[in-house]
């Protein structure tokens, strides 16, 4: 057994739930990006310049940071990567807490995407309504100081896996203006996106695969109970807690276009959670949600990340949504031709 998965195991008062949180940490630890043995070799130096510590945004005293990866043949637009797993995140490799690595972005970079790798803050120093909020700063300081990057500030894209995945679909579906009277010049951009691609994400906390069941830190969420704060201590708080951070139910015929990729035997993340994400978003009107189920694969498989079949979708759809060229229609595809 690791060192990660003895803390993650240490952390769980119970037999029964520790070894729950151990199988749950494996899972962040083993198939998020840059985890596996297998991940293919980064890009040379040569490849990109790589910019740390990037502060995007201070809050409760510490700042929040970003890595960008520049690549030496650019091709002017931008796409985020949500660095986070399990509400967990860390700019540094530290136990159980997704990192920055440089090996995950490395198809998007040598496809000329400048890539930029948002740290939000983590649990448990901070809940899930707490963490959401980041990634519009993110985006604000991102299209405010996109000259600088050199990328079209009304072409963003953003990615996110699991975890991740739920904070880059809360983006996506509550874009909000600008404040054209703020003090701060990044709080007068808007946090919009143009693109967006997720692997797993939870979309609906409160039907957590099936109706009326409570995902609010229950279930497979139990052993991330932290993420949720107090407000998951009683029924009546999780269920307006649930509808709060669930991002299905702010959808809107307004939203970008959004690929999600799933497995249909996660056991962790339901696929469920992908399925009637995209039939409320095809209900409300949004022309390009699209949906591809991945026969027998749980929460994260190997190579979901870096084998060219994955990797082609992804890289697909932003060349297609953010850059305009080629086109999208897959046969795996379940939700129907564009509109």
């Amino acid at each position: 057994m690791t060192n990660q998965l003895r803390l993650a195991t240490m952390r769980v008062g119970s037999a029964n739930l520790a070894a729950r949180a151990v199988l749950l940490s494996y899972t962040i630890l083993m198939f998020l990006p840059g985890f596996s043995a297998k991940s293919v070799a980064a890009q040379s130096v040569s490849d990109y310049r790589r910019t740390e510590d990037v502060i995007y945004g201070r809050k409760a005293g510490m700042a929040l940071t970003m890595d960008v990866f520049q690549p030496t043949a650019p091709n002017g637009y931008g796409v985020i990567f949500v660095v986070d797993g399990g509400w967990f995140s860390s700019h540094d490799p530290a136990p159980g807490k997704p990192s920055v690595q440089p090996d995950a972005y490395k198809n998007l970079v040598g496809r000329g995407y400048t890539v930029f790798a948002v740290v939000p803050s983590s649990q448990p120093e901070f809940t899930i309504p707490d963490i959401i909020p980041d990634l519009g700063r993110a985006v604000r300081y991102i299209r405010y100081n996109a000259q600088q990057y050199g990328i079209k500030p009304d072409h963003l894209g953003i990615v996110g896996i699991s975890a991740g995945g739920h904070l880059t679909l809360m983006i996506a579906t509550q874009a909000a203006k600008g404040d054209p009277s703020a003090k701060d010049p990044v709080e007068r951009e808007d946090s919009s996106v143009q693109a967006v691609v997720c692997f797993f994400p939870p979309t609906d906390f409160l039907n957590w695969g099936g109706p009326g069941i409570d995902g609010v830190g229950q279930a497979s969420m139990s052993t991330l109970r932290t993420a949720f704060g107090p407000r998951a201590d009683t029924a009546a708080g999780r269920q307006a807690l649930g509808k709060e951070i669930s991002p299905i139910y702010y959808v809107t015929a307004q939203m970008p276009p959004t690929l999600i990729i799933h497995g249909d035997a996660d056991q962790i993340v339901p696929v469920q959670q992908s399925e009637s994400f995209v039939d409320r978003a095809l209900q409300a009107g949004a022309p390009i949600v699209r949906l591809i189920v991945q026969k027998g694969k749980g929460h994260g498989w190997e190579g979901f990340w870096d084998s060219k079949g994955d990797t082609d979708l992804y890289l697909a759809w932003f060349d297609r949504y953010l850059r305009g060229i080629g086109n999208h229609d897959d046969p795996r595809d379940n939700s129907g031709p564009a509109k």
